[in-house]
């Protein structure tokens, strides 16, 4: 790994964060640790971190909404749930807050280490390609999506069309062309004949 990673790790149980720090200090991260949401929050302003690990249930501020938060205000750092005792209601919602994985305690380090490089790996590809528009962007991004249906759909039909327009126009040139010429024929007969000057 050419550059250090910075990971976030917050727990307000100090033996977490030491285990984080164990495992992926040796392997290019620099690790550090904030004891709940707020202190977590307020890291997360003053520098950047590319993965966030944060425990479910803590005083003040639950992980969840740690998550949220994050999503709110830079949607493009990695969220990582880690939790003892999480209900599959608080799973739901921790989904919807967009996380990117769970960690049930106790953690080994190989929990650890392919946790954080699946996040980190999923959140690179979602740079490279970015995810499809959020349903809360949905009804203004519709918009063009619905007026480029009809468009493709009237370019089908005149490229499918086209062959027999121009056939159309081969068919009935001549007949315009001879139409044309009886017009001017016509029109020269019928012209009355100018009368002669005579001088007085």
């Amino acid at each position: 790994m050419s550059a250090l990673r910075k990971v976030l790790v917050v727990d307000d149980d100090p033996v977490v964060g030491l285990s984080f720090n164990r495992v992926l200090s040796g392997k290019g991260y620099v690790v550090v640790t904030a004891e709940n949401g707020f202190e977590a929050l307020a890291k997360l302003q003053n520098d950047r971190y590319d993965l966030v690990f944060t425990d479910l249930r803590m005083p003040g501020m639950t992980g969840v909404e740690v998550a949220e938060s994050i999503r709110a205000h830079q949607p493009w750092t990695p969220v990582v749930i880690v939790t003892g005792y999480g209900s599959k209601r608080s799973q739901e919602r921790a989904r919807a807050a967009g996380v990117s994985d769970f960690l049930h305690k106790p953690l080994s380090p190989e929990m650890i280490q392919d946790s954080t490089e699946k996040a980190l790996l999923a959140a690179s590809v979602a740079v490279v390609e970015p995810p499809p528009a959020q349903a809360s962007a949905a009804p203004t991004d519709a918009k063009p999506e619905l007026a480029a249906k009809p468009n493709t759909l009237k370019n089908m039909a005149l490229f499918l069309c086209a062959p027999f327009i121009g056939l159309l126009y081969a068919i009935l040139l001549p007949f315009v062309g001879l139409g044309m010429l009886a017009w001017f024929g016509v029109k020269a007969f019928t012209a009355p004949a100018s009368e002669p000057h005579h001088a007085e």
